[in-house]
């Protein structure tokens, strides 16, 4: 596509990203469907999480560094005894344990609660995150493990519920670049037998909500003028 033959549009669009669809997937799609010049997103999810992505269109992306900056709440399931090497059910198996017998919804939130503020987190290997200018999951691909400095989070609420074991769901709101996949292998370790999450969906970033977010089989029937009807506008 020639960038002087390209639609401009300006406005965001919210999508509810199906699982395996990468971010770039979804923003790829809509630039080449609708013939679009400048696109982009607010903060990437991993192929195996569904739920809201912000695109952002024309005089939009100007403001990514700013949404991308704002909180966001989660919904997912834990599941205990089982750690992978991606901290997901992406990854294979690389440890397992019991549960211990005396394990409750009660002592796992007491655990879950102390997550709760401003602390710091590694970032898994299986991560977009450059180290002298290698992504860390192709490194971790080779097998290589490297340091990666701890960097600042704030969980601002993490809430379990529905415990049946060895699965346990949760919701999580926190700030910008917490690995919630690292959080709840953190939160397994601290119960003392791993873990690894078998869901993830964004339901929040900022003032924007999955409820309000299009499925990406609908978007596929839109043509331009169907686009812009759909757009939420660009804030103040």
């Amino acid at each position: 596509m020639n960038r002087k033959d390209a639609n401009h549009v300006d406005g965001i669009l919210l999508v509810d990203k199906p699982a395996e669809w990468t971010s770039f997937d979804v923003v790829n799609l809509i630039r080449r469907q609708f013939h679009l010049d400048k696109t982009g997103h607010c903060g990437t999810l991993d192929p195996f999480a569904t739920g809201l992505l912000v695109v952002l269109l024309g005089k939009a992306t100007r403001l990514q560094d700013t949404l991308m900056a704002q909180e966001k709440t989660y919904c997912g399931t834990l599941r205990l005894g089982e750690e992978t090497e991606t901290e997901d059910l992406t990854g294979k198996v690389v440890r397992t344990a019991p549960l211990p017998e005396s394990l409750t919804l009660e002592g796992l939130q007491a655990l879950a609660d102390s997550f709760l503020g401003e602390g710091l987190q590694r970032p898994p290997m299986h991560s977009a995150i450059k180290v002298n200018g290698q992504p860390l999951y192709k490194l971790a691909r080779k097998g290589q493990v490297v340091e990666r400095p701890p960097r600042p989070v704030s969980i601002h609420a993490f809430r379990l519920e529905n415990f049946r074991p060895p699965e346990v769901d949760f919701v999580v709101e926190c700030s910008k670049g917490t690995y919630i996949r690292t959080l709840g292998a953190d939160l397994a370790r601290k119960a003392g037998c791993g873990g690894h999450l078998r869901a993830l969906r964004r339901l929040r970033s900022g003032d924007h909500e999955v409820k309000d977010a299009f499925p990406v089989e609908e978007i596929r029937t839109w043509d331009l003028e169907a686009l812009q009807g759909h757009l939420s506008p660009l804030p103040a």
